[in-house]
């Protein structure tokens, strides 16, 4: 019978710790791990796996090479994003994708809300000027608060609840959009389901934790931006193509809301100086958010954590394909984490 056989084919230049292959190898599991950057790396390194690993952003596993993966019953992609892969496509062939949400979860959670501060607050605009030499005059003193107010969640994942836990200290009411979490498990956590549209309108702060995919690219676009409250905050930590950044540009610029905390960029990075950096009321972060002292060290556990589930074949902590037909015979029904 041949060893169960995991292969690591986008490392983004990290180099795998050697506590990752004593422990895979502990469990009996057969380890590769080999970057590849094309299909005939692919199929050399990885066409009789029966996982097949990204632990960053390659796109090796684009819709014509997901089918030489005769042998694999899981596609793992380490951290949260997909949409470096065709997750359609391994669905339609069977294929588990996994992900490790939990890897990143506090970390972006506390980013999102340090951009939320950051912009009420208007502490970089404060930092600035100070550095300048400038004491602010009273036209640049924060005009706006938190607490009491309503914060709109765009999706409730993992890092979407945190968010939503981290800021009940500050008496927030919090309303959620999520087509595909049912309303009884929103209501459970203390929020309330809403329309899109009725978030956008009623909000007075609105944060993004949606994937990027067909029907979230360019969602918040001019239309979405008019129906926001004028003295309302976007903030986006999921990825940039979810907002035109045009429009939002020119909806901060009319004053149809007041100001944006942006993590993720639609290009990263950006070719010349980005005209959202030009706004005082707009906060930009380098696609930083995940990071921390032990942001890697979870990266690594969380995966390693996965496979060994997968390796047993079976359901892994976190998927976005739940409804996949697996390969192996193996559903969400039966996940030992259904009850966490």
């Amino acid at each position: 019978m041949n060893k169960f056989k995991v292969a690591l084919v986008g490392l983004e230049n990290h180099i795998v710790p050697q506590w990752v292959y004593n422990e895979i190898r502990r469990y009996k599991i057969s380890f590769l791990a080999k970057e590849c950057t094309t299909k005939a790396d692919l199929i050399k390194n990885a066409n009789d796996a029966d996982v097949v690993w990204l632990f960053g952003g390659s796109r090796i596993l684009n819709k014509n090479n997901l089918s030489i993966l005769k042998n694999c019953g899981a596609i793992l992609r380490t951290g949260s994003g997909t949409d470096n892969l065709n997750v359609e496509e391994a669905t339609r062939l069977g294929i588990i994708v996994a992900n490790t949400p939990e890897a990143i979860s506090h970390n972006v959670a506390e980013h999102t809300i340090g951009l939320l501060l950051g912009v009420i607050r208007k502490i970089s605009v404060q930092d600035r000027k100070n550095r300048e030499g400038i004491w602010s005059n009273r036209d640049e003193l924060p005009n706006n608060h938190i607490h009491g107010k309503k914060l709109g969640l765009i999706g409730f994942g993992h890092i979407s609840k945190l968010v939503m836990y981290k800021l009940k200290g500050f008496d927030l009411n919090f309303l959620v959009n999520d087509p595909y979490v049912e309303n009884q498990i929103i209501k459970d956590a203390g929020a309330i389901p809403v329309t899109l549209n009725k978030l956008l309108r009623e909000s007075d702060f609105v944060s993004l934790h949606c994937p990027s995919n067909k029907s979230t690219k360019n969602l918040i676009n001019m239309e979405k931006l008019s129906i926001m409250k004028n003295e309302s905050i976007l903030i986006n930590t999921s990825r940039g193509e979810v907002i035109n950044e045009d429009h939002l540009f020119n909806a901060i610029q009319m004053g149809k809301i007041a100001g944006a905390g942006l993590d993720v960029l639609a290009n990263e990075p950006p070719k010349k100086k980005h005209k959202l950096t030009k706004l005082d009321n707009v906060i930009v972060t380098s696609h930083i958010a995940a990071y921390s002292d032990d942001f890697l060290y979870n990266f690594w556990r969380y995966s390693v954590d996965t496979i060994i589930d997968l390796s047993k074949k079976q359901w892994p902590k976190s998927c976005v394909n739940p409804v996949v037909n697996s390969r192996w015979g193996i559903s969400i029904i039966n996940s030992k984490y259904l009850l966490q």
